[in-house]
């Protein structure tokens, strides 16, 4: 039986080998110009993970690439940011000419700063390929510019500042890319309302048919599937359009349920927490008082 598990990359030394790159400059960090790869070592591109962060703009088509479960096309100038064991498989490629660079980084060049903490606050690196990031003309010179930088950096000789500078470089990086998700995700307004409304009718549907009763409180892996979107790019999206979460976008929509459910039915405070989902109705009457200052009671008589 063929061995399904994925090759894992562990060291930037070994991604040099495998890419025919001498070695690099540094052992935590490296930026690769696209234009220097070679796809040797067919077997391990088709089903292989690593053991960094991986930042990679890119400009050209050089074939098809799977990200989890799903194929993608790098048809366009786009940028993805992917976070150690992500599983990939390049399935194909060609002899289109490719402009860019990768920026490789293993967790322990940030782990002494404050970065390595705020890291994880950045949610593009779980989105999937499919929600990259499309830059301007103007904001990709912004980016290649920092990475050339770091390339240059990385190119003298390793000192005393030498990683405190990367580092301040990253973080830099960083920050632009978070700023120009918030520009797509303003620019890309009509299309982001449309996956409101989808969401907004996914709930709908979920207390329409009593799921709450069946399954328990919609979750927030619950609708990215249903939208087939990744969860951390359906809670930034949201956090742009509504300045909420998806969880408290979640809770919102259960707060205006259950005030109809109490203004406008017979059902007891147990009985409509339960059909929304909640398991013990004390953990309803929180949230409720929460988020309107009453008692799911005291709501209800203020209609009498």
């Amino acid at each position: 039986m063929k061995n399904s598990v994925p090759h894992k990359i562990k060291t930037i030394s070994e991604l040099h080998q495998l890419f025919a790159l001498p070695k690099p400059d540094h052992p935590l960090v490296s930026v690769i110009d696209f234009a220097l790869l070679s796809y040797k070592h067919a077997d391990i591109w088709k089903h292989f993970t690593n053991d960094f962060y991986c930042i990679t703009i890119k400009k050209g088509i050089n074939g098809k690439f799977k990200y989890g479960q799903r194929d993608y096309d790098f048809d366009e100038g786009m940028m993805t940011l992917t976070k150690p064991d992500q599983v990939f498989s390049v399935t194909q490629t060609n002899d289109n000419p490719v402009t860019g660079y990768i920026l490789v980084f293993k967790t322990d060049l940030i782990r002494n700063y404050p970065l390595g903490k705020t890291i994880q606050n950045y949610g593009f690196f779980s989105y999937s390929i499919a929600e990259a990031l499309h830059l301007s003309d103007k904001e990709d010179v912004i980016i290649s510019g920092l990475l050339k930088q770091m390339q240059d950096e990385l190119k003298n000789n390793i000192d005393h500042y030498s990683q405190d500078l990367i580092v301040s470089h990253l973080d830099l990086l960083l920050n632009y890319i978070n700023r120009f998700y918030g520009r797509q995700f303003i620019t890309r307004k009509t299309s982001n309302h449309d996956l409101l409304s989808k969401l907004e009718q996914t709930l709908l549907d979920y207390f329409e048919n009593e799921s709450g009763t069946l399954k328990g409180l919609p979750t927030v892996q619950y609708l990215s599937q249903e939208l087939h979107i990744s969860a951390n790019y359906l809670s930034d999206l949201l956090r742009n359009i509504t300045g909420l979460n998806t969880q408290q976008y979640i809770h919102n929509h259960i707060i205006e349920k259950s005030k109809q459910l109490l203004a406008s039915s017979n059902l007891s405070v147990n009985e409509i927490a339960y059909s929304l989902g909640f398991e013990y109705a004390q953990s309803f009457s929180k949230l409720f008082k929460k988020k309107t200052n009453l008692t799911p009671l005291q709501f209800r008589q203020s209609f009498n």
